[in-house]
């Protein structure tokens, strides 16, 4: 089967069920495979973990964030003044910025609040579990703990951060893979907007009100004269960030859950060793990425794995295949937390690097050691349901039974 029609297939629901077949093929074809530029808005996919590494760490490859016909639309032109889509110096303008207040310092310091956060989810998990009921995963502390983290991070009261999951939605899919519709559009401008106005009302609280939050850290260093970043460049970083955190962290806890309580002898080792837990964590965002894919364009005629891509050309970057290659991993699709080499890409790599992956490591591997502690019978109540999307790889909805009452 040629690449394209393997590309082609991934537009499919059955891919967005599951894509490992269609990666699996793409394997067969090589590292990267020319696409046709006639019948795909790509010229080539990098799938193996060699070219998708080289592509995230050559600067040749340069980020892109839609058609420069759709650039003055709200959540493109936000999107690209964020560090995330920025070129330099912006980017490294805007990250050292963040760097200065998202500090490993601040991230170790919150783990006596997630402790806390996840324990009363729990509370609320065992409460509606406690009479045999199934309680949706998801819902009570998937969606819910991450969003937390954001919550403790830009001091937000609990009744806004609801507000948050269905604008962060609409934006997540216009970005899917086969999203760019015109509806689609039209609704993630308006869920920017929304959020544009949002945080602007907040900066402007916090520089009149600083606090010991995030926000208010990133104020005061612009308005220091040190850091040279607009306001409306930070509004659309706290975008990215909303983003980039609570929705890829809630995949990761959901797509973990279900191959752990699948080997019950995993779950009582991540019970009660925390580097265990730490290694669950990253064989789940290798085994079953929450970002499934990036693009990137082509800044000169240059070639990938032997693939000529002429300037200009986008290339379709499969971050999950790259974490089940063969070539790289033995028995990819086997979930084995003991593997020798754990190595995946599902944080990107190099300039770009995920500024929030220690956070998201911080958060899994508290959740799942508090999780089974309190919940030794914990298991699934259902079938889980897969969420929509194809770029955020997670769950909608995972019934699970709490095995008894849960008791602290």
């Amino acid at each position: 089967m040629e690449a394209d029609s393997i590309v082609a297939g991934l537009y499919t629901e059955e891919a967005r069920h599951d894509p490992n077949p269609w990666y699996a093929k793409l394997h067969e074809l090589g590292t990267a495979s020319r696409l046709d530029p006639a019948a795909s808005v790509y010229s080539a996919v990098a799938n193996g973990f060699s070219a998708v590494d080289e592509v995230l760490r050559d600067p040749r490859f340069i980020k892109t964030i839609g058609p420069a016909d759709k650039l003055d639309h709200p959540v493109l032109a936000t999107l690209a003044r964020s560090m995330m889509f920025s070129l330099e110096p912006d980017h490294g303008r805007m990250r050292g910025l963040f760097n200065k207040i998202f500090t490993p310092r601040r991230i170790a310091g919150l783990e006596g609040q997630l402790l806390a956060a996840i324990d009363g989810m729990l509370d609320g998990m065992a409460e509606l579990g406690a009479d045999g009921a199934p309680v949706d995963f998801v819902a009570e502390f998937g969606y819910r703990f991450p969003t937390k983290v954001i919550g403790f991070l830009l001091d937000l009261p609990e009744s806004d951060l609801a507000w948050f999951r269905e604008r962060a939605h609409r934006i997540d899919r216009y970005l899917d893979l086969g999203g760019k519709s015109d509806e689609k559009l039209q609704s993630a401008d308006d869920a920017v907007g929304e959020l544009t106005e949002y945080y602007l009302r907040l900066i402007a609280d916090r520089r009149a009100n600083p606090g010991t939050d995030i926000v208010s850290g990133l104020v005061g260093l612009i308005d220091s004269g040190s850091d040279r970043i607009t306001d409306i460049e930070l509004v659309a970083n706290l975008v990215v960030l909303l983003n980039a955190s609570f929705v890829t962290t809630m995949n990761l806890l959901g797509n973990g859950l279900i191959p752990l309580l699948a080997r019950p002898e995993l779950v009582d080792r991540a019970r009660a060793d925390a580097d265990f837990a730490s290694r669950c964590v990253e064989e789940v965002l290798r085994y079953d990425s929450p970002v499934q894919l990036l693009t990137r364009v082509a800044g000169e005629d240059t070639e990938l794995a032997g693939v000529p891509i002429a300037e200009g050309g986008i290339v379709l970057v499969l971050i999950g295949a790259a974490n089940r290659d063969p070539r790289k991993h033995t028995d990819p699709g086997a979930f084995d937390p003991d593997r020798a080499d754990v190595g995946h890409l599902s944080f990107g790599g190099g300039a770009y690097f995920c500024l929030g992956a220690a956070l998201s490591r911080l958060e899994g591997r508290l959740a799942f050691p508090r999780l089974f502690q309190r919940f030794p019978g914990l298991a699934l109540a259902g079938e889980p349901t897969r969420s929509d999307g194809f770029l955020l790889r997670g769950h909608s909805v995972i019934p699970v039974a709490t095995g008894g009452s849960g008791a602290a």
